[in-house]
């Protein structure tokens, strides 16, 4: 977890006091007391007084000017790994009235998607929290020999206008990438389609870049494991960002269209070829304005267990940025660390594995009939509780907290990244108190 600022308290009055006796002839101070009150000054002078300076230099400095989080705790509610049901139950709708106030000054990619309603109030109720939205929208098809850009009757431009006059946030419209990968990279006249396409989409329904998203798509397809159209892939990448880069937002003439791309975590300890590495982060990032981290579905119905461990967390970080340096520094604020906002229910009992993913309205309705015990996980830095169902089979649940989601943010902070959220319609409401 980040580390956090310690309050300096003032130095005590006492301190300062001098010692005053009753001045006689015959109670001078010696030689000996006048040098150990010397030796006393020039042991305060260098081992506290300026130490205390340099400490302060530096954070103002080089701190994050991140806004300590006690105002919100303290108003709404615990933050804590020891919770109850009722707690959860009583607590979630009530925000603070920190609606607007953000806690974290770095960048907060919030996905929304068109068949949750709940995100898209969100999104308008909490437009001061992000500075990227991005709505769900497109896919880019292989349409017979040609290409089409799918899902604009999905776009509302009501909702963007409602959205810029209450906020800044930055409009940025998920497209999935289903052409055909070895068509469209292979063929320069497919590709400038695609780019074209999507530019043009941009310009003329005013967004402010996008949010891509392809490289598991191409991991499927086997594309990644050839290093030639390896190689194209990333050309593409970089050429679809220079087109953004080449093209003003209509709402700020000083503002190039952006790029966000899409990357998910390895899936083991040593790197596979097909997975989105440092070298990658480095070749791409004079091209893409951020990197959506999908730091999310780590277990699923064969592997039950935490959505997101803090530890599995850790190790992306590390693999993708290194532990420290100036590489290191110049590229964490590209990236937006996942968080998830929704759950998952895993049926535990022998010869029945499955999983579903869960919803706010599904883990309070979980909360309000089985009544549970929820425990910690530490090493995940997770909640979760157990239950059986109607046909007495077990359960075990795993949705976020206020204390998971506050790690989360803090190891962000520690990092330097930014977060991105999927999606702000699965949370509960005082999820937001904390962003």
């Amino acid at each position: 977890m980040a580390r956090r600022r310690e309050r300096r308290g003032e130095p005590s009055q006492d301190r300062r006091k001098e010692r005053i006796g009753p001045e006689t002839g015959e109670e001078k101070l010696n030689d000996s007391d006048a040098s150990e009150r010397k030796l006393i000054g020039i042991f305060i002078l260098f081992f506290i007084i300026i130490p205390a300076v340099s400490v302060l230099v530096y954070v103002y400095k080089y701190g994050s000017g991140t806004k300590r989080l006690e105002p919100v705790i303290t108003e709404r509610g615990p933050i804590k790994t020891d919770i109850n049901f009722q707690e959860i139950l009583t607590e979630n709708t009530n925000v603070a009235g920190n609606e607007s106030q953000r806690n974290y000054d770095y960048p907060v990619l919030a996905y929304i998607t068109p068949w949750n309603s709940k995100g898209y109030e969100m999104a308008k109720r909490f437009n001061s929290k992000f500075t990227h939205l991005s709505p769900v929208w497109y896919d880019l098809k292989s349409h017979g020999n040609s290409l089409i850009l799918e899902g604009r009757h999905n776009a509302d431009k009501g909702w963007i206008s409602e959205l810029r006059m209450r906020g800044n946030a930055l409009i940025l419209p998920r497209i999935v990438l289903e052409a055909f990968p070895t068509e469209l990279l292979k063929k320069k006249k497919q590709m400038d389609k695609a780019i074209d396409l999507m530019v043009t989409e941009c310009k003329e329904m005013e967004y402010d870049g996008i949010v891509l998203e392809s490289w598991s798509r191409w991991a499927a397809y086997g594309v990644l494991h050839n290093p030639d159209l390896r190689n194209m892939a990333l050309k593409f990448i970089k050429q679809l960002g220079h087109a953004l880069h080449s093209v003003t937002s209509t709402r700020n003439p000083k503002q190039q269209l952006q790029l966000v791309y899409v990357v998910g975590p390895p899936h083991s300890d040593a790197l596979q070829q097909h997975d989105f590495g440092p070298a990658d982060l480095q070749s791409l990032s004079g091209s893409v304005d951020g990197f959506s981290l999908m730091t999310y579905d780590f277990s699923g119905p064969n592997n039950p267990g935490p959505n997101a461990p803090l530890n599995w967390i850790r190790f992306t970080l590390r693999l993708l940025l290194g532990s420290t340096g100036n590489n290191a520094q110049r590229l964490a604020p590209k990236i937006f660390l996942g968080i998830n906002f929704y759950g998952n229910d895993f049926i535990l009992s022998e010869g029945s594995g499955g999983a579903g993913a869960i919803l706010g309205r599904d883990y309070l309705s979980l909360l309000e009939k089985h009544r549970p015990q929820l425990q910690w996980e530490k090493n995940s830095g997770e909640h979760f509780f157990i239950y059986f169902d109607d046909n007495n089979v077990r359960h075990a649940v795993f949705y976020p907290s206020l204390m998971s989601i506050y790690m989360r943010l803090e190891e962000a902070r520690f990092w330097g990244t930014g977060i991105s959220i999927w999606e702000i319609g699965q949370g509960l409401d005082y999820f937001f108190d904390l962003l």
